[in-house]
């Protein structure tokens, strides 16, 4: 069954209510996560001449805006948890929208990269086609959409106090061909270990 607007609200709050309140404890055990990889495969694949316009798609406390920012790039965030946001401007300097996800209002054509690391797991499968759909819009022609998901086999629900719906490469590939993105690269997360040791999939996308 379609999940109802309200459901989608409560799927919403909770989870953002879930984040706001482990803001400090997050930040502490994610500061230092290495995303090395996951940055250089976006950044690698984008053509225009830089310095890009960048948005970080759930930027959290602002570790990853902050690195882009100091490569000399124009970052954005954008994050739902209030807290988050203010951290990511203090931690960051730069820019930082708070939007939650299933009410976007991204403007059209502006951005050369989107990183959408541990993201976008968070919207609903039945959502994903409509926020697809908006990333692509804010996309200059030819720009890129990197994106790193917990992977699964399909399966959607609660997990504790968060919301997720969990995606293999074919289900994931098939959502982003329909949103009209073009494959450019796949990785599992982390390198270096056997395929069941490597719960993150890592994917990249190009605007036609």
């Amino acid at each position: 069954m379609p999940l109802s607007p309200e459901e989608l609200e409560r799927i919403e709050s909770l989870t953002l209510a879930h984040y706001d309140g482990q803001a400090e404890d997050f930040w502490a055990a994610t500061r230092s996560h290495d995303v090395s990889q996951n940055i250089a495969a976006l950044l690698a694949h984008i053509d225009a001449p830089p310095p890009w316009t960048l948005l970080d798609f759930g930027c959290g406390p602002g570790r990853d805006l902050r690195t882009f920012s100091q490569l000399g790039h124009v970052a954005i965030g954008l994050e739902g948890a209030p807290q988050f946001a203010e951290m990511a401007r203090a931690y960051s300097g730069c820019e930082v929208w708070q939007q939650n996800f299933l009410s976007l209002d991204l403007p059209a054509a502006r951005f050369d990269g989107i990183f959408a690391n541990a993201s976008l797991f968070h919207v609903p499968h039945q959502e994903l086609p409509r926020v697809l759909g908006e990333l692509r819009t804010s996309l200059k022609p030819g720009g890129v959409l990197f994106s790193s998901n917990p992977r699964g086999e399909g399966e959607e629900g609660w997990r504790g106090q968060r919301y997720g719906a969990f995606h293999d490469l074919a289900g994931w590939q098939a959502l982003m061909n329909s949103a009209g993105f073009v494959e450019l690269d796949h990785y599992y997360r982390p390198a270096g270990l056997p395929l069941d040791q490597q719960p993150w999939l890592a994917s990249v996308w190009r605007k036609p």
